[in-house]
Formats: structure tokens, sequence, C-alpha cells
């Protein structure tokens, strides 16, 4: 399996390397940057002042295709740093790698395709272009050189390639399919959100349908929880950096959080995180063994600087709403804890909808001893911390996977992995394990004993970031959610305007019983209007027309198509309710 990926690697790599050598030969005053083969394909980054299109395309592909056919071997060579310096004069992209490898000793390694192409790189290659496989080009955007905004921005190109045809085709297939159910596509076509220029990148703007999928989801969790025994509680969406310094987040997430701001003589920041806030409601009073596992939780406002060419929908954004929690717990009793923090994640994903091992699974995150910026030096800690997590794991038989260096600088995680429509997956948010945070904040409890002690503290989310969550949602139902989440649930469709007073009748008992409706009122027909509904993708329309206004009844349709036929009001409110409040998935 290994070498099959090793394998497929080469050939992506070096079908990157073929479309470079096709781009300058297309196009004239282009400079190559570097670009990687990935898990889905290959991109490089070109240095170019005209545009380059999708259009491009099939002109590119050609060239490809024709130095595919030449069958031209692709050679490694190692070379001098002044041989390379000289090879690639005037290209400041090749000449800053290598005074990289300058720095670092070490000789270069440069790949020639026959005599036509050369480029710095450290492999690995097919032996010729003709073993490149089927390939696509897939799109084109814009990136900054090493991801950072002072740089210049330069085009990506974005392609993959396959050892089949048929694999080619059905990745193609699949990527139209996710392309199709794309939470920012859809989530258009509903008007669920929208973003604008005049307020800032990353920073959506949730329309009154998108704010009830996100109130719904709000009340659902917090209700959750407080039956769990947590305590929910509001802080303050900013602090003294003082705060941050204590924590020791500062120096570690300086360059994601916003700028200081003076105000008389403090200084304020925006929160990137909640914790160092629920430290501050734990040590406001001395506690003892008797209420631990003390519980805060909190629906948390957080603000963090994405990179603007990383910003993607609700995914990756700059100020986004935490299902967030602290729990400061007997060092003894932490795995107990654990089980209870992935019971109610498992809980929770299950009424979303989601399969535990099918549409997520969990990432133990261990720290690297070799990585002082990340690792608190305290090996016993980490040991203990790392064995629990993974006995827990293992005890509840939790479909995971270990990430030597993911962990935390205060300590080894449980990351929650979220696989996406596309089937790539994303971390939705994380089960913590913290005993250095307690030691900065001098966190005490009085034990049993009457001895003074300092408990470990869990960070955790349930549902996690709920932008992240609805973009989820959004792509795994493609917008047809289960009724008690869909920010329509009913619409009244009258079939004339004689029925209209009714239909607005009908419209009144609904909205009485707490059920989201809305009535069409146009001049239209009524299929017109049924289809309209069903892209509006609303649960259940509910048509009223002579024969409703006579017997007093309505007839019920759902989006699926499915006809329900002529009821009572009464009866349909009844079972639109229990589906709503058993939380259905429909």
């Amino acid at each position: 399996m290994v070498n099959e990926k090793n394998s497929l690697i080469a050939m992506r790599h070096s079908t990157e390397h073929v479309l470079t050598q096709a781009m300058l030969k297309l196009f004239t005053k282009v400079k190559m940057a570097m670009g990687p083969a990935t898990d889905e394909g290959f991109y490089f980054d070109f240095d170019y002042d005209g545009k380059i299109t999708e259009n491009d395309f099939e002109k590119i592909e050609n060239e490809m295709h024709t130095i595919a056919d030449k069958n031209l071997p692709i050679k490694q060579k190692i070379v001098s740093v002044n041989e390379a310096k000289k090879i690639f004069a005037g290209n400041e992209y090749k000449l800053e790698w290598i005074c990289d490898i300058e720095k670092r000793g070490e000789k270069v390694s440069i790949y020639e395709t026959g005599d036509e192409f050369v480029d710095l790189c450290a492999g690995p290659h097919v032996p010729s272009t003709g073993k490149i496989g089927f390939f696509k080009l897939l799109s084109v955007a814009g990136a900054y050189w090493h991801g950072d905004e002072k740089n210049k921005m330069l085009t990506r190109i974005y392609g993959t390639s396959f050892s089949t045809k048929k694999e080619l085709e059905e990745y193609l297939k699949n990527q139209q399919e996710a392309k199709e159910s794309d939470h920012r596509t859809i989530g258009k076509n509903l008007n669920l959100f929208v973003f604008s220029d005049l307020v800032g990148k990353g920073l959506p703007l949730l329309t009154d349908k998108g704010a009830t999928i996100k109130r719904e989801l709000e009340r659902f969790i917090v209700d959750e929880e407080i039956k769990r025994g947590y305590k929910h509680v509001v802080t303050p969406h900013l602090a003294k950096t003082d705060l941050y310094k204590t924590s020791g987040h500062y120096p570690y997430y300086k360059d994601t959080m916003y700028p200081l701001m003076k105000v008389d003589e403090e200084e304020l920041i925006l929160r990137p995180m909640t914790c160092p806030h629920h430290f501050m409601i734990y040590s406001s009073q001395l506690r003892s063994y008797k209420e631990l596992p003390l519980r805060i939780a909190e629906i948390a406002s957080q603000f963090r600087y994405e990179k603007s060419g990383e910003l993607t929908g609700l995914v990756r954004i700059r100020t986004f709403t935490l299902n967030d929690a602290h729990i400061f717990v007997e060092p003894e009793k932490v795995k107990e804890e654990i089980k209870n923090v992935l019971d109610l994640i498992d809980y929770a994903n299950g009424v979303l909808g989601l399969e535990r091992g099918k549409d997520y699974r969990f990432r133990l995150s261990l720290g690297n001893k070799d990585d002082d910026k990340k690792y608190y030096k305290d090996d016993n800690a980490w040991d203990n911390a790392e064995k629990a997590l993974k006995e827990v794991l293992i005890e509840t038989k939790a479909p995971f996977y270990e990430a030597r260096g993911e962990a935390a600088f205060y300590g080894p995680k449980i990351d929650v992995q979220v696989k996406k429509i596309n089937g790539k997956e994303e971390t939705a948010f994380t089960v913590q394990y913290d005993f250095v945070m307690p030691k900065r904040f001098d966190l005490k409890y009085i034990d049993a004993q009457g001895q003074v002690k300092q408990p470990i503290v869990i960070h955790r989310a349930a549902i996690g970031c709920l932008e992240r969550t609805i973009a989820f949602l959004i792509e795994k139902f493609k917008g047809n959610f289960p009724t008690w989440l869909s920010p329509v649930q009913v619409k009244v469709l009258p079939i004339s305007k004689r029925h209209i007073t009714y239909a607005n009748e009908v419209t009144t008992k609904l909205r009485n019983e707490r059920i989201r409706v809305e009535i069409d009122e146009r001049n239209a027909t009524l299929p017109g209007k049924i289809r309209d509904a069903q892209m509006e993708k609303v649960s259940y329309m509910v048509v009223v027309g002579d024969k409703e206004l006579k017997n007093n009844t309505i007839t019920v349709r759902a989006r699926s198509e499915k006809d329900y036929g002529e009821c009572k009001i009464e009866e349909f409110i009844k079972n639109i309710q229990t589906e709503i409040d058993k939380k259905i998935i429909n």
C-alpha cells in the first residue's frame, strides 16, 4: 500500500513538472515558483502578469500530452550551489530556495526532463514523461508566495493524475458531485449567509434563515449540556493581553490574534479562545472536591486572523461561535470524565445524522518532545496524559489513529475528524487534556483530606464551531435539512386568490404552535409554487383549495414529492411536532 502511494506521488509530481514545462512554452514571461504533489493531485504556482483561466486548460493539456508522448527521460542531477544559481539565474523564487539549501550546507538536487526542461526538485519522479498516467487540470486560483499577503500574488494551477482512465473519471465524477454539494453554492442558493467586501473578508453575515439553523443548534446543545451537569456562562469578547500572556497563548497565537487596542491605561485584545475567561470564573472562589468535576460551558464568539488565501466559506473564517466548555476535574477522575465527553459527542453527532466511523473518527494528537515551542517540559505529565487519552479511545472502541506532533503546547488532545462531501477530513473540534494551564493560573481545590490540590482541565466542544458545523450539515444533507433544522418547515400554498384568507388562517394556526411557516400568496400556478418550494427545500407544503376550504382540512405534500393527502390541520401539527421534538432525520 505504501509503495502504491509513493508511486502515485511520484507520478503526480512528474505531471506537475510536465505542466510547468508546458506553461513555459505556451506563455511568455512566465516564471516558475513552486508546487508539490498532494493527496488529491498536484498544484504549481507561477509568476505571470497576464491572466490564466480555465479556458486555457485545453491548450495547456494538449501541450502536456505532446510532452508525455515524447517519453522524455526524467533524471536527477546533484549540483553545487553555485551551479544551481547559474541555472536559475533571474528566478528569485528558485534562488531563495537555493539560498536556504546553502544555509543548511547541502548539495542541490535538480531534475532534467530530457534536454528541454529543468527544475529545482528533490523528487521523487517516474522514469519518463510517458509514465505520468491520465491527467486533468482542475482549477486556477491566486496564491501568495509562502502564503504571505505581503508577497506577490501568484497564479496557482491545480491538477490531478491517476494510473488508469477509470480512476480519473471516477475522481472527476466525485469532484463534480462534491462541487454541487458545496456549502458555499447551496448556502447562496438557499440564502443562508452572505459575505460583504465592505464588512470584511472571512466575516459571514447569517441571514434570518441561516441564523435559524444556528439558533436551533445552540438551543439543542445548551439544553443537552445543562441536562448533563454543565453550567452555562457568558463572558466578554475581549480581555487584557495580560490574560493571554499568563495563559501562554500570546506568544504561541500572536500571529493569529488581532492587533492590540489601547483603551485608557489597558491593552485589550479580541479573544481567540475562551479558556482563560473560564479559569477566572473557577478561581473567583475557593473550590472543594465536592464541586468537581465543574463543567463551565459557553456559546462563545471568538476571533482569529486567518490568511485571506485560506478563508473558505463558513469552514474557515475570522470570527466564529464555538460551543466551548472547560471541565475542572480531579486527576484520578480524568478518564471517566473524558468518556462522558466522548459520549456527549457521539450523542450530539448522532442527532445531527453523523455516523461514528463513517462520517467522523478521532485523531489522537500526541506531543513531540523535540519541539521546544510546542512541548511543555514535563515528560511524566505528557506520558500520563497521552496514556489516559489512548486508554479511553481503546476502552470506548472509538475509531482513531495517532498523529505525533499535532498536540497543543499544553497537552495532548483528541481531534474529532469529520469527513467532508469531497472525502477530505477536517478537524471539527477537539477534546484537550490540559495539565499546564492549572499551573499557570494557580488553579486549586481542597481534596477530601483537606489538602490543596491542582485540578486537570479538559477543554472540549460537543458540536464545535457552529458556522463550520452548519457548513458540514449543508453538504451532508445537500440543503435538505431535517425538519427541526429547516429554516422554513412549512410553506402554505393557496391555489387561487379566493383561498388566501383560509390559507392565512392555516398559517396562523401553525405559527401559534411555533412551527416555522411561510405563505406563498403570489399569483402563480400551483405546480409553479410547489416547484419553487422544493427548490427552497422546505420540509412540507400545505395546499389549500376549494376542497380543503369546504372540509376545513389541508393537503400535505413533502419535499420528497410524497403526497400525504388530505387531513385535519390538528393531525398535521401533531405529526410535525413529533418529528421536530424527536429530531427525526427525514
